[in-house]
């Protein structure tokens, strides 16, 4: 076991590693010299050397690296080119949006897909799984950004042309001190980003559990007079956590690395919002940052699904 977790930590750093080394050198490659971003177009030549002094460029590209590497471990990520602020305070400062839509949409996406799924795979044929198959035609078919404009308009502009507001046209409000106006403004990008990914997993839950119905040991638990309900819940259901949590944990961490056209439609002031801004604005730092960022979710929602593993299937730990 300790072997197993050694190696899964050893090769998640080699990621990160290579996942910086991969940034900063896209940081050199990138057109435009960053030293003229910061200085701005009417800077004179000797203004831009000196920005680019002051900044460590004049520097060989391998001392650059170090040091880029040893502020990045020690949560140092530059600064913006744009405010000159610091980019984890600026990283940080957009979390809390990003982390509220990304919890309530899990959570609705995962009550929502999962039993539709159930429903479908123990009624294959029925009127039910056409339902649920058409559900998750429609989920997939319609692209997120589709999604939100129709709910603003159904839930937003036409309720406010008959003279009533029934939900918010979109922005972040605090979860403290009204936790009820933060739900209320979530309410619409939660509903928007939960059904597609529910559509996802109706399908994904639908077609493992399917597969696992047809197995020996099913038909045995069937043979032994189980119900039907119990059959499925604790022996066919069961089965299915281990795929449902690679594409959950994948899903999580994408999302923390920004929910891009969901924030932008519903002016969240997300991490998805900063990429977007800090792209049309060349601010390389805060472009480099969030991509780091979205790498560590990534390679830590690996992990934690490595680790999950071997509580759900023990066959891993041999």
């Amino acid at each position: 076991m300790i072997k197993f977790f050694a190696g899964r930590i050893g090769f998640a750093a080699l990621v990160l590693l290579m996942l910086s080394g991969f940034v900063f050198t896209l940081f050199y490659v990138a057109p435009g010299d960053p030293a003229r971003v910061v200085a701005g177009e009417r800077a004179t030549e000797a203004q831009v050397a000196m920005v680019r002094e002051n900044l460590g460029l004049d520097r060989p590209i391998i001392e650059q690296y170090v040091s880029f590497l040893g502020r990045s471990l020690s949560g140092d990520l530059g600064f913006s080119f744009r405010n000159q602020q610091p980019v984890l305070d600026l990283i940080v400062n957009r979390m809390p949006a990003t982390i509220s839509l990304t919890v309530g949409a899990v959570i609705l996406w995962m009550c929502l897909g999962v039993p539709i799924g159930i429903m479908s795979a123990r009624h294959p044929g029925s009127l039910r799984d056409r339902l649920g198959q058409g559900f998750v035609l429609i989920g997939i078919s319609f692209p997120s950004f589709v999604l939100g404009m129709a709910a603003l308009y159904f839930l937003y502009f036409l309720p406010r042309q008959a003279g009533f507001t029934l939900m918010p046209p979109g922005g972040y409000k605090p979860f403290l001190p009204n936790p009820a106006l933060w739900a209320w403004h979530m309410l619409l990008p939660w509903f928007t980003l939960a059904l597609t990914s529910a559509a996802i997993y109706a399908r994904l839950t639908r077609g493992q559990l399917l597969e696992v119905l047809g197995e020996d040991y099913i038909r045995t638990a069937r043979a032994k007079g189980l119900s039907e309900r119990k059959v499925i819940y604790k022996h066919g259901v069961r089965s299915i956590f281990t795929p449902l949590t690679t594409q959950l944990g994948t899903d999580i961490a994408a999302l923390l690395g920004g929910a891009l056209v969901t924030e932008q439609v519903f002016g969240l002031q997300g991490i998805g919002s900063l990429a977007v801004q800090s792209v049309q604005s060349q601010d390389r730092p805060v472009i480099i940052g969030v991509v780091l960022l979205a790498g560590f979710f990534i390679v830590i929602a690996n992990l934690v699904v490595d680790f999950l593993y071997v509580l759900l299937d023990p066959r891993v730990r041999t």
